[in-house]
């Protein structure tokens, strides 16, 4: 077997794992592309879903804070205790009683009753502030409701009684003070008919003193008027005597009638069921908080997650999608390797493989490139370089470009230059760039940018496979790109990088002349529906590796 047969073998005999990924382009017609690109920008139901769902995290501590919250202001300010009292009113007869009820509603709730009853109460509270504190309610047209507020049940009770007291005396004082007006105003006019009546019995005696016939006629009117006057006058105190009468009853009978007639008692309340209320809103309240905040970031973040989205922005298909790679065993050295375990390591490695079998024309050269999170991509490159020495028997190549050696670290290997180190019973090539070489030159066309250095072009020279992590740096340029590899697949952390970026990454690539072969995304949502494919506008480049013979 030849190491083409001895590669596909490896990467195409079957490593009993679920490796979905597609070749778009035989299966994807250009009306499905355009349906593509036109549903990416919308944001379903899914996607919010799956917003939340991430952000479950943030909206689930805040409704912790809220309920903590809710149950400081419980403790720090507590609610008010309460106290009602209900009071009988006797109408006066003289008003309409559905007005009347409503003048004593405002009685009740004005400045004077309320500074009335704090004088009762020796308080030096302000008046205007405590009528804040209680409520009056108009039960009927003859029975007022008093609800406070206050700090204490006893202060609620002591406050409730006390008002009702001064709206009772304020009513009585008010009718007592009309009745006075009025008979006041009678006596008034019984003072103005005497002085009439006076003033005409002196106008006959100073007449009926004259003898003569002409006063004669006037004394006989002066005697008439006088009489009409004094009848007017007997009359005007007979009903100014009824009226005392009259207004002193009714004055004493709405006066006596209205009474207390709920004595004031407190309002029970569990505290238990409050405190719950109150935890149970400030829960509601953040939980509110939390979600929209998470829904309003989703919808406005620039990152990208969805498989049609990355693929239109960067240019080239995604063939692979896998859940969140978790790290937690991530070791800065050989014992790192560990997690490479994981399935979505696997499916990652046995797409890489594939890819490198299926273009293999002698010494294969991939780069992958991160486009954010480069441990996911040095752990993926760095099972498969040690799968494909293990098993297929290549001689490999790993060149590590990236700023503090990831995938290098994971062979044991810190220092630049070149190195050999056996992992696993596999013998494998590390290279690292000095620090100082900003751009570091590969051993593919080296007279592009400058001669590789003489230990790498050896390495290499006796390679069957180079596998380079290899960053790209807009302020850099990504020339140098095509020095170490002939073919590169992107790799995508969904919600980490921006559109920018992304499409940053793809560009640079084609402008090192590079062929773009796929993407994989880390950290798919399961929600995403979409293909991967992209824009039939974009330069995607679906070429093979165009190894070197």
């Amino acid at each position: 077997m030849n190491d083409e047969d001895r590669t596909v073998a490896l990467f195409r005999s079957g490593d009993d794992l679920p490796v979905h990924f597609w070749d778009f382009g035989e299966y994807a017609t250009e009306e499905d592309r355009s349906a593509a690109a036109l549903a990416s920008g919308l944001a379903s139901a899914g996607y919010i879903r799956a917003a939340l769902r991430r952000s479950a995290w943030l909206w689930c501590a805040l409704a912790v804070v809220g309920a903590l919250a809710g149950f400081g202001i419980f403790r720090e300010l507590p609610p008010a205790y309460e106290a009602s009292t209900s009071v009988l009113l006797s109408n006066n007869p003289f008003e309409i009683p559905s007005d009347a009820a409503l003048d004593d509603q405002a009685i009740a709730q004005s400045r004077t009753v309320a500074g009335d009853a704090l004088s009762k109460l020796g308080l030096h509270e302000s008046a205007v502030s405590f009528v804040g504190h209680y409520i009056v309610t108009i039960v009927t047209n003859r029975v007022l409701n008093f609800t406070v507020k206050a700090t204490s049940s006893e202060a609620a009770v002591k406050q409730a009684r006390a008002l009702a007291a001064a709206f009772l005396a304020f009513q009585a004082q008010q009718l007592e003070s009309q009745e006075r007006l009025v008979n006041a105003s009678l006596q008034q006019q019984i003072t103005a008919a005497q002085q009439q009546l006076s003033t005409i019995n002196y106008q006959i005696s100073q007449l009926s003193a004259h003898r003569a016939s002409a006063a004669q006629g006037t004394l006989g009117a002066l005697i008439t008027e006088r009489t009409r006057e004094s009848s007017a006058l007997t009359a005007l105190e007979q009903a100014n005597t009824a009226n005392e009468a009259t207004t002193r009853v009714n004055t004493a009978t709405v006066v006596q009638g209205s009474q207390v007639l709920d004595p004031a008692a407190p309002i029970t309340h569990s505290r238990r069921k409050l405190l719950l209320i109150y935890v149970a809103s400030g829960l509601i309240a953040g939980l509110a908080l939390g979600l929209s905040i998470a829904v309003i970031r989703a919808l406005v973040s620039d990152r990208l997650r969805r498989r049609d989205d990355i693929a239109r922005t960067l240019g080239a298909p995604v063939k692979l999608s896998v859940g969140k790679v978790r790290l937690s065993r991530w070791l800065p050295g050989p014992r790192g390797l560990a997690a490479a375990d994981s399935t979505t390591i696997r499916r990652i490695v046995v797409h890489l493989g594939n890819i490198v079998a299926g273009n293999f024309r002698g010494s294969a050269a991939l780069a992958l490139v991160p486009t954010d999170n480069p441990q996911v991509a040095a752990l993926s490159l760095v099972s498969l370089a040690v799968s494909c020495a293990q098993q297929g028997g290549l001689q490999v190549v790993v060149a590590d470009l990236y700023s503090g050696s990831p995938a290098a670290h994971l062979l044991g290997v810190t220092d630049p230059g070149v190195h050999s180190v056996t992992v696993n019973d596999a013998e494998l090539v590390v290279a690292i760039p000095e620090h100082d070489d900003v751009v570091p030159v590969g051993p593919l066309r080296p007279l592009l940018l400058g001669e590789a250095p003489g230990p790498l072009m050896a390495a290499y020279a006796t390679a069957d496979l180079l596998l380079t992590l290899a960053p790209l740096d807009p302020s850099l340029g990504g020339d140098h790109l095509a020095t170490w590899a002939t073919g590169a697949v992107a790799m995508v952390t969904a919600g980490e990088s921006t559109e920018t970026r992304i499409q940053a990454v793809g560009e640079m690539i084609r402008l090192a002349r590079i062929p773009l072969i796929s993407a994989v995304l880390v950290g798919a949502d399961k929600t995403d529906e979409s293909l991967g494919v992209p824009d039939p506008s974009s330069p995607a480049d679906s070429a093979g590796l165009g190894l070197s013979s």
